[in-house]
């Protein structure tokens, strides 16, 4: 009985929830209440009891009454339908009417001709692929058509077998967007007021976004409804996948080309990766393979030599005299990444890094054809005036082009501005200098306790060969400096979005190339300065056990390992490149899946019929516009770990492909499941990133080249092989020794001599080129100093001239076009030109046929039949 009654009140409830709905239309659709109008947009508010409650109804009424007007239709959910019964939602629908008109407005193009030229010559390795292509109605899912740019006027023109379906969803919630951004909602302190983006930050509304056409576990039950989001999740967004090639094409027409031309890039990249990966593995090998014939970590290890060459303090006072062989292991080790290989591993990353660029140009030129942004400028969304600019400019003048006036900047505010803005990124990159200062004055002040607790720990006695003091000095460094880059980050996110809105860019696509070019200066800074040092500064200003050189008169400066520094900054890459890609993954999969779980945990057992689509979507995260931003920066990052000091690391490469195999899945997965639809975007290019790319690419021949002739040993062995070696049947014996200056320890100045010295050593060992304390030039640098010196810089001039050489040869060999593609784009607009002038004329002659006396209206048909001869003559 308690049970039927349960039932009842349930029954009696459900009936309630779907009392609005009189044919029990499930309520997860995409259509108004009547199952015919699409909802392009919904917008969502709550009740405020707050002081601004009566304005912020006021804002509402006033800027649906204009929606309505511009001829939108709405249609509102009381908060008594929704889930948590707070929520209003406010369902949009934009008409034929509205959007044949703003099509037109925004220059949307549209087909006029089934595209009837024959298909590219096919891959011959094509049918060796097919393991990872995916299905044709995935890969394509629509027919390839002629387009020509939207007009009311021609609409019988155009191929529309149904207004409702004729523009995709991402079209009208692009159109909807455009009617939103600038829609007003009345005059506050004197100011006209507009934009839905104003009203979102203002509290009016909560969000305002398009809806997705589905669930994505499972297909809609509406036929209407295509289901891309479920295509998407199941043959994109699940890992299992990885192995599979992305169905760009379906991306671009459910999220648009902007997030479309994302993803391609991202795929090209991680395409490209694979060759240098296998070449910087290959290169690996070479290092692991001939480790144990390795002159160098031989003498070092051996008891004989090693073991008899007593090093002077890395330190003043605390740090004792110390046995070579004591850096046995990483001598080995230093081997891997520091061979004959390195070289050529550099010079290959400089060739690959170009053909990556000009062959991602063939690419996106393939692109703009393939989806009709060849003449594509910038979208009228980009390049018009942002609402922000429009409302905070007071001041207005004539536009010289179009004669109408309009807001402006003067040139006082916008030079204040800009001062301001300039003098606070300077602050935040001397921020990050200093942060780095900190890490180098942490390394200097532990090394002696490092060194003092591993000499008196006996349980660290077994690994004391492979984990030294300057070893664990340089791995506790690295993390520190993560940590700090991490913080350093979070907090110059905000400020750069901060300036750059005080700024008030003029356009949309001017505020992201500012907020762009703050945020990658930043992070260059950042994320490389402490490499950088560990490259080009640490062990090259430390000077000699009489004369040691001091960090503010405190701190003597970093000497490094006898086997060089390049294994300090193999560690220090790995560290900071490993830690930001895992770190990165976490933020992007798991907290946007942790936040998504806490916000639905109370809808998880409700129905499909009471759990609306619009909430749905609205308990999803918001992308935001700057969502692609965020991802552009951290490859970009990414691509600069790899180039700039790849010579290094020959398995950064390796890292950065399998991360990003993992990154395009793990996009895939947030942007389909864990976010909310984005708004759709045009756009032809990867933009501003491509010239950041440019610019690293031509940075990172030199920082490789220098990395080469002075982080690595790789000069110093060779002048010694070819000049100074005095054993023809192994060349390299002695380099060791020909390397370590001698120093007499009864010349410590400053107090700068050990504490003890149980052994009375009476000279010590210090890396460098000078002569011995007997000399008569004693301490001062040997002509080997020189000779490695002149070494050193010949190598750069020619590495530099030999790789940009080859580098701009290979651009000028490389069209960014295509031909085959050059030839499409000239056939396509022939045709499209043949099909305009064709029915510009047969509307011509139907005008003539009802004024047969009109001698105007005949030489305007005599003019359109001279185009169609005249293009046909061009073709």
């Amino acid at each position: 009985l308690i049970s039927n009654l349960q039932r009842q009140r349930y029954n009696l409830f459900l009936k309630h929830r779907l009392g609005i709905d009189r044919q029990h239309q499930s309520k997860d659709s995409v259509f108004f209440r009547d199952g015919i109008r699409r909802i392009d947009f919904v917008l969502s508010y709550v009740d405020d009891p707050g002081k601004e409650a009566e304005r912020k109804v006021e804002r509402r009424k006033e800027f649906e009454k204009n929606l309505e007007q511009s001829g939108l239709h709405l249609e509102t959910e009381d908060k008594k339908e929704s889930e948590d019964g707070k929520t209003y939602f406010v369902k949009i629908h934009a008409p034929w009417e509205v959007l044949s008109i703003y099509a037109e407005v925004l220059n949307i193009k549209v087909p006029i001709k089934e595209n009837d030229m024959p298909p590219a010559m096919e891959n011959p390795f094509h049918c060796m692929l097919g393991a990872f292509r995916l299905p044709d109605r995935v890969m394509h899912p629509e027919p390839d058509y002629f387009t020509a740019p939207f007009s009311k006027q021609r609409q019988e023109l155009y191929l529309i077998h149904d207004e409702s379906s004729f523009f995709s969803p991402s079209t009208r919630n692009r159109i909807v967007y455009y009617i939103l951004s600038r829609c007003p909602y009345g005059t506050e302190e004197g100011k006209k007021k507009f934009g839905i983006k104003r009203l979102l930050n203002n509290g009016t509304y909560a969000a305002a976004f398009p809806l997705h056409d589905c669930q994505y576990w499972k297909k809609s039950k509406d036929p209407k409804c295509d289901s891309e989001r479920y295509t998407l999740y199941q043959e994109w967004a699940r890992f299992v996948r990885f192995y599979k090639e992305q169905p760009l094409n379906l991306i671009r027409k459910y999220y648009g080309e902007k997030i479309g031309i994302y993803f391609a890039w991202l795929g090209f990249y991680t395409e490209m990766l694979f060759f240098a990966a296998l070449v910087g593995f290959i290169c690996f090998l070479y290092g692991l393979i001939t480790m144990d014939e390795n002159m160098s970590s031989k003498e070092i290890c051996d008891p004989a030599i090693g073991g008899q060459i007593i090093m002077c303090p890395l330190c003043d006072r605390n740090c004792e005299y110390w046995k070579l062989n004591t850096t046995c292991e990483s001598s080995e080790y230093s081997h891997l990444f520091d061979n004959v290989a390195t070289l050529f591993f550099a010079i290959f990353m400089g060739i690959w890094v170009t053909l990556f660029l000009e062959f991602w140009k063939r690419r996106q030129a393939r692109l703009e054809y393939e989806w009709d942004l060849v003449d594509f400028e910038e979208e009228q969304q980009q390049l018009q005036l942002r609402p922000e600019y429009e409302a905070k400019c007071t001041s207005k003048r004539k536009n010289p082009v179009t004669q109408d006036m309009e807001p402006y900047l003067p040139l006082t505010s916008k030079a204040a501005r800009f001062c301001f803005s300039g003098s606070t990124v300077l602050f935040w990159i001397l921020l990050i200098i200093a942060s780095m200062i900190a890490v180098i004055v942490y390394r200097l002040s532990v090394y002696a306790a490092f060194a003092s607790i591993m000499e008196n720990n006996q349980s660290l006695e077994p690994i004391s060969g492979l984990l030294t003091p300057q070893l664990a000095t340089s791995v506790t460094a690295s993390c520190l400096n993560f940590v700090l880059i991490m913080i350093l980050n979070f907090l110059y996110e905000r400020v750069a979005i901060w300036i750059t809105d005080m700024e008030i860019p003029r356009t949309h696509l001017e505020y992201e190339n500012r907020l762009t070019m703050k945020m990658f200066l930043f992070q260059f800074v950042n994320y490389y300065s402490s490499c950088f040092y560990v490259a080009f500064f640490k062990g090259k200003f430390v000077g000699y056990p009489a004369e040691y050189t001091y960090m503010f008169g405190n701190w003597r400066n970093e000497e490094c390992d006898p086997a060089g520094c390049l294994i300090e900054l193999t560690t220090q890459l790995t560290i900071i490149m490993a830690g930001k890609q895992i770190w990165g993954n976490i933020q992007e999969a798991i907290y946007p899946w942790i936040w998504n779980w806490w916000r639905r945990r109370k809808t998880r057992g409700n129905p499909e019929n009471l759990y609306s689509r619009w909430e749905q979507d609205h308990d999803l995260q918001c992308f935001g516009n700057l969502g692609l931003f965020y991802e552009y920066l951290e490859m970009v990052i990414q691509f600069g770990f790899i180039t700039l000091f790849v010579a290094s690391f020959p398995l950064a490469p390796l890292l950065a492909l399998m991360n990003n195999i993992l990154e395009i899945r793990v996009d895939s997965w947030k942007l389909t499941t864990q976010y909310r639809r984005p708004v759709a975007a045009k756009a032809h290019s990867i933009g501003v990133w491509q010239e950041i790319l440019n610019g690293m690419a031509i940075l990172s021949v030199v920082t490789n080249a220098f990395i080469v002739a002075f982080t690595s040993d790789m000069i110093p062995r060779l002048v010694f092989y070819y000049a100074y070696s005095t054993n023809e049947a192994t060349p390299m014996a002695g380099y060791i020794n020909s390397s370590l200056s001698v120093f007499d320890t009864s010349e410590f100045k400053n107090g700068s001599e050990p504490l003890e010295n149980p052994m009375g050593y009476t000279t010590c060992r210090y890396r460098d080129y000078r002569y011995p304390p007997d000399h008569e030039k004693k301490y001062s640098h040997t002509m080997q100093f020189w000779h490695i010196l002149a070494a050193k810089m010949a190598f750069i001039i020619i590495m530099e001239h030999v790789v940009f050489l080859v580098k701009f040869f290979v651009a000028w060999l490389i069209p960014d076009v295509p031909s085959e593609v050059k030839a499409r784009i000239k056939r396509e607009k022939y045709l499209t030109q043949k099909i305009l002038h064709e029915y510009e004329l047969d509307k011509l002659k139907e005008k003539l046929s009802c004024t047969m006396n009109c001698v105007d209206v005949e030489k305007e048909v005599k003019a359109t039949a001279g185009k169609v001869q005249l293009s046909q003559a061009m073709a």
